[in-house]
């Protein structure tokens, strides 16, 4: 989908846009299934795809019921065609174009999956932490619900406007429990958290610099998404091969 003109303001003063229902349910249905038969390992990982478990079941501190309680992640989804036709959504590649131009590639990308009965939490922080990339404003996240995400189930928050004091420093919380690399920042109010409860096929776009998280996940089932960083051909890098380096794709 284009997007309109009001949605382009409130991206641009908001950091984030959420449009309700843009991905179907069948394509829901078949991210679901794909991710499953990996994680349970029905399919063999493709390339360089990897399954990360959650840290309270790599130290052992809580036991899974079932393979798929213990992972956190599925990601590098760029070598199988099921998953990786996500970011090739013409109702989302359309709206990403609308943000950041014609020319797109994929940066990174995920299945997230936080089950109940572990910590989960995400610290709050800002994805351009993790990238080399510049202009911040030709990078996008879109992060789409595959199962409910409620307060209960530790949907994403955001802090509204944030994107726009640029990059704040980062460091490791101390916490007990902290999936491997989770970094978060504490230069910020947490009194202006906003939770952005989702249903399947919702879609968060938000700004690199936004700054974002989410909680435990207090309820029985899981909080499943899937999600891709797309940048506009324009970026540059100190590695000016970034485009054909890693498993970066080009989409249009």
């Amino acid at each position: 989908m284009n997007l309109t003109e009001q949605q382009l303001q409130q991206y641009v003063r908001d950091g984030y846009l959420l449009l309700p229902k843009l991905i179907e349910q069948a394509s829901l249905d078949i991210y679901n299934q794909r991710f499953l038969s990996f994680v349970e390992g029905r399919v063999s990982l493709p390339g360089a795809m990897k399954v990360m478990r959650d840290v309270m079941v790599v130290k052992g501190a809580v036991q899974p019921a079932t393979k798929l309680h213990g992972v956190n992640k599925l990601f590098c989804l760029e070598d199988d065609a099921l998953l990786f036709d996500y970011a090739k959504h013409p109702e989302l590649l359309s709206a990403i174009q609308s943000l950041i131009g014609s020319s797109v590639y994929t940066l990174t990308s995920n299945v997230f999956n936080k089950p109940p009965q572990v910590d989960g939490r995400h610290p709050l922080h800002q994805d351009l932490r993790y990238f080399k990339l510049r202009p911040e404003n030709k990078i996008v996240a879109a992060w789409t619900a595959i199962l409910p995400a409620t307060r209960e189930s530790g949907c994403l928050c955001v802090i509204p406007g944030s994107h726009r004091n640029g990059l704040l420093s980062h460091d490791t919380p101390d916490w007990e429990f902290l999936n491997s690399g989770f970094f978060g920042t504490a230069d910020v109010d947490i009194d202006q958290r906003q939770h952005v409860e989702m249903q399947p096929g919702d879609t968060l776009l938000f700004h690199p610099l936004l700054v974002h998280g989410s909680g435990r996940n207090k309820s029985t089932g899981f909080r499943r998404s899937i999600s891709v960083h797309f940048a506009s051909g324009e970026c540059v890098s100190p590695r000016a091969d970034w485009q054909t380096t890693g498993h970066t794709r080009r989409i249009s």
